[in-house]
């Protein structure tokens, strides 16, 4: 007997859930535990399974459609198996009646003839696309042919989507004409050189590594809280575009996977393990924020390896932090309630350009990876604290060190740069608040290119 597809029930309070994309069409061989369907709910989108081996008959529900939990939408057939009419479900109706009959009031159901299932304008024959990604592609009226995707086998991640349309967003600068000082603004992706995989696979767990290539040592850039690799742009279109770059980013940010830690020490074993596998050679360092903690935590622990040390404004340094604007920026689900808590990163509020703050919730879309990062702040800053400490490691520095700071920092107060020794070179930038390499990425990158060079 064929194989009934259902509807499935993903999370405790789904109803139904809206067919977005068949993978597999009318009469095509799936194999077990291959892609099958996408579905959407209030809360996510996801990719569904086949659960059989077989040939696909009896579509009954067309992309665009809501189906109620549990509700037949396809069979699978084994190979050989003769293909009849669409055949009676476990309560005895014709299939296609159970489909209707299930619906809640005011669903939209469809049921279409095989032969008559549709395909959506962004499903293009032999394109491999995330559920996240074709989603957002259809919410922006982009067609994802002409996305190039970085994923396995040429799939189109959601970051491709993103960046593609954070491009589109952008207007052409007049020459020059630029942001007004201290403002933060969303730049332009193909601005930057394109980045390649560094020459090695993550393993399970593993973190999302990229390069820009150049001459000579590399630095090495770790992102904070809520960031991604993404967030160095403004300071490597400042820096030397012959320094070669690797951006690293940590569990539950940007590409890399979703992963539960317990404290800040989970956090630095996964960076030192990625580090570990770059090479022998030696790099610069250069970190922000979080960031910063964890770069000072692998100077200590891999000294022979780091050239140089960058920080801006690091943690670790102090108990005081705005717990609330980290705790708010994790949970934030839409611009709007996103915007005001960005607005606490720069020295005015009006640092923080709509487009920026548009952009900034693109790459936060993921309902999982908001989640992440809401457990991940209750473990690195339990009751808006910070529940680590760094300072034993700032004295031990062994490598030329420079350290960076705000004087209107909301985030961190400037005053915990005194933990540092001497020997640590400390620039204090006025009307600069926690993210200087994205307020005044010119200076910033002036003092680190002295830095390297020195």
């Amino acid at each position: 007997m064929p194989v009934e597809v259902i509807m499935p029930k993903v999370d405790m309070d789904m109803a139904a859930g809206k067919l977005a994309v068949w993978h597999v069409a009318e009469g095509e061989v799936v194999k077990k535990g291959a892609a099958l369907f996408d579905i959407e709910t209030d809360k996510a989108a996801m990719e569904v399974e086949a659960p059989a081996t077989g040939r696909l008959h009896h579509i009954l529900a067309v992309p665009g459609v809501t189906v109620p939990v549990g509700a037949p939408i396809a069979f699978i057939y084994a190979e050989g198996e003769a293909v009849g009419p669409a055949p009676a479900t476990a309560a005895g109706q014709p299939a296609e009646a159970a489909l209707a009959a299930a619906a809640p009031p005011g669903a939209e159901v469809a049921v279409a003839a095989s032969a008559a299932v549709a395909t959506p304008e962004t499903e293009v024959e032999g394109l491999r696309a995330t559920p996240a990604a074709r989603r957002l592609a259809r919410e922006a009226a982009l067609a994802l042919e002409v996305l190039s995707g970085t994923g396995p086998k040429g799939r189109i991640q959601r970051s491709d989507v993103e960046a593609e349309i954070a491009r589109r967003r952008q207007p052409p600068l007049p020459a020059g004409s630029g942001p007004a000082p201290g403002t933060v603004e969303a730049r332009p992706l193909s601005r930057v050189e394109p980045v390649a995989p560094v020459d090695w696979e993550p393993q399970p767990g593993g973190l999302h590594v990229t390069t820009r290539k150049g001459t000579g040592t590399p630095l090495l850039l770790v992102h904070g809280f809520a960031a991604d690799s993404f967030g160095w742009r403004p300071l490597e279109e400042a820096l030397p575009r012959d320094l070669p770059l690797i951006r690293i980013d940590l569990p539950s940010h940007g590409r890399s996977p979703l992963r539960q830690i317990g404290g800040f020490a989970d956090l630095a074993r996964a960076l030192v393990q990625a580090f570990d596998r770059l090479g022998d050679g030696p790099v610069h360092l250069l970190g922000h924020s979080l960031g910063g903690a964890l770069a000072l935590a692998l100077a200590d622990i891999r000294p022979r390896r780091i050239r140089s040390l960058s920080l801006i404004a690091p943690a670790g340094l102090g108990p005081e932090i705005d717990g609330a604007a980290l705790n708010g920026i994790a949970r934030a689900s839409c611009t709007e309630s996103l915007t005001p808590w960005l607005k606490r990163l720069t020295a005015r509020p009006a640092g923080i350009s709509d487009d920026f703050a548009r952009a900034a919730m693109l790459g936060r879309i993921d309902p999982g990876l908001r989640a992440a990062q809401q457990d991940m702040a209750r473990a690195l800053f339990p009751d808006g604290v910070q529940a680590f400490d760094l300072t034993a490691a700032v004295e031990r520095v062994a490598m030329p060190a420079l350290m960076v700071w705000g004087r209107d920092d909301h985030i961190l107060p400037w005053r915990q740069a005194l933990a540092a020794p001497g020997e640590v070179a400390l620039h204090l930038l006025k009307g600069v608040g926690h993210v200087p390499h994205l307020e005044d990425p010119e200076t910033v990158a002036g003092l680190i290119a002295r830095h390297l060079a020195a």
